[in-house]
Formats: C-alpha cells, sequence, structure tokens
C-alpha cells in the first residue's frame, strides 16, 4: 500500500532537521523539538494540519520578531543545501508557511523571504494572502519576479497569481479582471524553462475559465511565434477544447461536424464493480476523401450524492486520419477508490466526443 503524503513527516525527518537548526540556531534541543511535534493529537492531523504545527513549532525557537526570524530562516535553508538534506517535495512547505503566517504586516521583509525560500521549495500558496492584502504592489512584485534569473522566482510570479490555483485560497480580483496577470504571462510565455511555461499555460487555463474571450485574443497574438508558445497556448485552451469551444476548436484545426462515423459502440462491463473498470470500445471511419484533424474524448457521466450525473471529459487523442481510415479503439476506466473522487452506486453514463461535440452515448451501472 502506498504511504500517505502526510508520513513525509517522520520522526528521523525532525529528529534530522531540528539537528541542522542547531547549527544555526545553537540553543535549539533536539529531543524538545520532537517532543513539540509529536502531541497527542499528531496522528490525527492531515498535510496541511502538520505543516502549520510544523510551522508553530518552529516559530517557537526562533526570534519572535519576524524581521529578526528570516535571517535565520534563510539561513537555515542554506544549511540545508549544505549538508546536502534530502528533499522529496512537500515536507519543507512551512518555511513559505511561516512567511504567510507571520509576516503579512511586513510586505518588504516577506517579499525577499519569499523570493529566496522559493529558489527551495515552492512559496506559490504562501503569496496569496499578500496579494488579497497588497494587491496592486504584489502584482508589481510578480511582474519584477517574471524576470528574474533563477526559473523558481519566474514560476512563483506566474503561479502564484493563477486565478483558480487548485488547493489554494481563491484570488476573487484576478477572476474578475485578470489584467493585471497579463504582462507575466507576456514576459514567460516563451520562457526557456519548461516548468514556467507549464505554469503560464495552467494560468491562461485558469483564466479560460472566467474570461474566455481574454484567451481568444491572446491565443491570436501568440499562435505561431515559436514551438515554446505554441504548446503553452494549447495547453492553456485545454478546458475551452474540452468544453467544445467553437471558436478555439476552428483555431486548432477541428471540424465541428466532422465527417466521420462511430460504429460498433459497446460497453463490456455493462456494471462495474466499485474497485474495477469500466471497458468499451468503437469503431471510427474517416468518411472525408481528404486527411482530417480529429480531436476524440469520452466523458463519464458520474452518478452523485443526489443522483444527479455530472460529466467529466478525457482526453483518447488529437492526430490526422487518412482519407477513409477505419480504427478500433478499446478504453478502460478505473473506478478504484481514490482521495480525489467519491463514488455512488447507481446509473452512470458514457459518451464519445468528437472535435467537441457529443456524438454517443450509452448507459451502464456502478455496483457496490
Amino acid at each position: 500500500m502506498a504511504s500517505l503524503l502526510k508520513d513525509v513527516y517522520l520522526p528521523q525527518f525532525f529528529s534530522a532537521f531540528a539537528r541542522v537548526l542547531q547549527k544555526v540556531v545553537p540553543a535549539v534541543d533536539p529531543e524538545e523539538f520532537s517532543r513539540r511535534i509529536f502531541t497527542p493529537d499528531w496522528e490525527a492531523k492531515e498535510l496541511k494540519a502538520r505543516m502549520r504545527h510544523t510551522t508553530l513549532v518552529l516559530h517557537h525557537f526562533l526570534p519572535s520578531a519576524f524581521a529578526e526570524a528570516v535571517p535565520v530562516l534563510l539561513q537555515t535553508i542554506e544549511q540545508l543545501k549544505a549538508d546536502q538534506f534530502p528533499v522529496r517535495h512537500v515536507e519543507f512547505m512551512f518555511f513559505p508557511d511561516y512567511v504567510e503566517l507571520f509576516g503579512l504586516e511586513d510586505l518588504q521583509t516577506s517579499i525577499h523571504a519569499l523570493e529566496h525560500i522559493t529558489q527551495f521549495i515552492s512559496a506559490e500558496f504562501a503569496v496569496r494572502p499578500f496579494l488579497l492584502k497588497y494587491p496592486e504592489p504584489m502584482m508589481e512584485q510578480m511582474v519584477a519576479w517574471s524576470t528574474h534569473p533563477q526559473h523558481t522566482v519566474r514560476r512563483l510570479a506566474s503561479e502564484g497569481c493563477r486565478p483558480r490555483l487548485p488547493w489554494a485560497m481563491a484570488l476573487p480580483f484576478l477572476k474578475k479582471n485578470p489584467a493585471p496577470i497579463l504582462p507575466i504571462l507576456e514576459n514567460l510565455k516563451n520562457d526557456p524553462s519548461e516548468f514556467v511555461r507549464r505554469s503560464v499555460a495552467n494560468n491562461l487555463n485558469d483564466i479560460s475559465k472566467d474570461n474566455p474571450e481574454l484567451v481568444l485574443q491572446l491565443l491570436a497574438r501568440w499562435k505561431g511565434q515559436s514551438p515554446h508558445t505554441d504548446w503553452v497556448v494549447k495547453h492553456g485552451c485545454r478546458t475551452l477544447l474540452k468544453q467544445g469551444h467553437t471558436q478555439v476548436l476552428q483555431y486548432f484545426g477541428y471540424e465541428k461536424e466532422a465527417p466521420l462515423a462511430l460504429q460498433n459502440f459497446q460497453v463490456h462491463t455493462p456494471e462495474v464493480a466499485l474497485g474495477n473498470e469500466l471497458q468499451f470500445s468503437f469503431v471510427l471511419k474517416n468518411l472525408a476523401p481528404l486527411p482530417q484533424k480529429i480531436r476524440l474524448e469520452y466523458g463519464v457521466y458520474y452518478r452523485k450524492a443526489n443522483a444527479s450525473l455530472a460529466r467529466k471529459v478525457f482526453k483518447i487523442s488529437e492526430r490526422e486520419y487518412a482519407p477513409v481510415e477505419e480504427v478500433t479503439i478499446s478504453r478502460r476506466q478505473s473506478f478504484r477508490f481514490i482521495t480525489t473522487r467519491k463514488y455512488y452506486p447507481g446509473a452512470h453514463r458514457l459518451s464519445l466526443i468528437v472535435n467537441g461535440q457529443e456524438r454517443e452515448t450509452l448507459d451502464f451501472t456502478v455496483t457496490q
């Protein structure tokens, strides 16, 4: 069984971290640090709660004044690097969390801290309270960060101001009017780092959910500038493509009413027990005398708690089909238990989607 993400916070991790912290703050007692971490309710805490608890424990050992604590935080990061302390992914999120929790009233010190911390561990969640409290100066800072020599800082400029960043604090002012984001995206759309370009595409995709017309304007301006920008705009339009947005489909060369046939559409598992897989297949034939581009997807209408159905779209392929080409396509869709989706027994539906248009549907049942 895979370990839970929250289990990055093991006793060995805290013991090793406290010994590093002791090199920077000699008064730190590693045993006391661990005692403060492992309170009676520790096991019940999920990842974010464990992270916040670690932030509070760290605060106990640092200067109480935020401006004095920041240099200690940054020295500790440098010591971790010098000691080649192993970093998996999320365990050090308590560093940016410290700035978010204790630095909100000291903008300039926090900007300095976040710029350095994000080069060690990502800080896109921590910048968001500052964007809400100081929208104009923080967006000016994000634009400045978008020209930073370090790609991790440039990524923070884009990722931190995503209007719909998952699992993050909402930024309603940027959902309503994303114009302040545009100079950042302009600076980064052709960035040499794929890490940064992916963030630009994700930001663009967020914007498309509330302001599709603005994304269409960027699409017209950016497409064809370089292979990098072509990838960014395509990936940034993925929600509009899934929604079957006519202008976007046409822009990428997909006919709304593509001349093709879908034949022998079958659900091979009309009853899917929870934990098993839906299996289906169909035949696609290009009826056109010329090659044509086809974006092929399928939709699963998941049953909700109130017995209504909600569609989620999954991509099969995007490619050109030769004249009268015929292919058989088979797919599986898992109903194994995952933490991000709850399955409800009962009637479900499966659909085939061609160039944004739903063409065929079949029903199936999920059982306990």
